[in-house]
């Protein structure tokens, strides 16, 4: 079988510093985006090539069904998908490869842990603790959840500068609180929330915790034994994997105890007409055949993080919100809208006098790409009393050139609008 990793082993800040890892995303090598300033990878990065040539490999060499095929082909592409479930488990320092469910991304994730680990546990008058930097995937399943069972949704606020007021979490761990859903990385405003002592805390008034680490993974390492999380959720297409393919990964006994959300084919331990019984986790979980090329693409990203170094890829991109912070500072009108202490690569700003998406459209004129919106964070945008923001999302192969390409332009939008 061709290997699924492929940049050589090679390690360290000094591919990152010099930007030579953009070789290694073919979009970004190719000459028809020459010159091309990508910072939208909090929406979905690029891909590297070894991801691709994984997923290549697959469908090209090894395609069969899994779990199901007693010949050689099936066997194969079982051992790759098995694998690439190893992978996941040593990226997020869980102690068993059951511990992990591969699902569609973040969103179908949460949804699964709404429908099988909260619901039953759910009663009227309960109440499910969120805080106020949720995106919406991480918000809309437990207010619908809350609407079904007559549960009631609490929040931790935000403070001026994005950070969560911790000082309010004690007083919102009530013995109604059956869980607590909570980001790692916001989205919206970068900051790194300090999940283990929140955590400790919730273990102590005895609530489970799930975390949306969805933004926190492409950019700093995680260990899901040392935080004592009870689930951890992720996407593969924000960490340079492909769409359409996430994990979660939860507690051996927690999934133990889950009853499947979805029905369908590998999930049954055994079918007659009168009823079903389900196979162990985590195949309780994935009902139907999986994304077998996406979950093998997701390996080959954990790979090629893994070769350069996630702490090494978390310093580089502490450099970079560094570096770029001092060159928007330089930008008269500018406003950063999230300015935590612990802040990943994600800068979200509104320009005074220009609406976010005429900063947005005249950026892309300079082949600058970022996101412009209310970022799936509606009520993070309510509580900075702001329609929308323009956000510069970084990944591994930015460098301050990019940054720098940033902040000219925006002096040329100011100088354009008069403001």
């Amino acid at each position: 079988m061709a290997p699924v990793s492929g940049i050589g082993g090679v390690r360290g800040r000094e591919r990152l510093r010099s930007g030579a890892v953009r070789a290694d995303f073919p979009l970004l090598a190719d000459e028809a985006n020459a010159g091309l300033v990508f910072l939208d990878s909090a929406a979905s990065a690029q891909k590297a090539r070894p991801v691709l040539d994984a997923v290549d490999d697959v469908y090209r060499s090894h395609y069969a069904n899994i779990h199901r095929g007693v010949y050689r082909l099936s066997q194969e592409a079982t051992q790759l998908y098995e694998a690439a479930r190893g992978k996941v488990r040593d990226f997020l320092g869980a102690a068993h490869d059951d511990e992990i469910v591969f699902v569609r991304g973040a969103t179908e994730g949460l949804n699964l842990l709404a429908h099988s680990f909260v619901a039953p546990r759910l009663r009227e008058g309960d109440e499910v603790l969120v805080t106020e930097m949720e995106h919406h995937s991480n918000l809309v399943p437990w207010q619908m959840l809350c609407a079904r069972s007559g549960a009631r949704l609490t929040w931790v606020p935000l403070t001026d500068t994005g950070e969560l007021d911790l000082d309010r979490l004690p007083g919102l761990l009530t013995d109604r609180t059956k869980v607590l859903a909570i980001t790692h990385v916001s989205n919206a405003l970068g900051t790194v929330n300090p999940l283990a002592g929140i955590i400790a805390l919730a273990h102590e008034r005895g609530v489970p915790v799930i975390v949306d680490g969805a933004q926190a993974v492409p950019h700093v390492p995680v260990d899901v034994q040392a935080l004592d999380c009870d689930f951890y959720v992720f996407s593969g297409h924000k960490m340079y994997g492909p769409t359409g393919v996430g994990a979660v990964y939860g507690k051996r006994a927690h999934w133990r105890g889950m009853e499947p959300w979805q029905g369908g084919g590998d999930m049954i331990l055994s079918v007659t007409m009168a009823g079903s019984t389900w196979a162990d986790p985590p195949a309780r979980f994935e009902a139907g055949t999986p994304h077998i090329a996406g979950a093998v693409g997701l390996g080959a990203a954990i790979d090629y993080m893994t070769d350069l170094g996630v702490a090494e890829i978390a310093a580089w991109e502490h450099e970079l919100v560094a570096a770029g912070t001092e060159l928007l500072a330089g930008v008269a009108g500018l406003r950063l809208i999230g300015t935590a202490a612990a802040k990943a690569a994600v800068f979200s700003f509104v320009l005074d006098g220009v609406h976010p998406h005429d900063v947005g459209t005249f950026l892309d004129a300079d082949n600058i790409a970022v996101r412009t919106g209310h970022h799936c964070a509606q009520p993070v945008m309510d509580r900075f009393g702001v329609p929308a923001t323009t956000r510069a999302s970084l990944g591994l192969y930015n460098t301050v050139a990019d940054l720098e390409a940033l902040a000219a332009s925006l002096q040329r939008i100011r100088k354009f609008f008069r403001v």
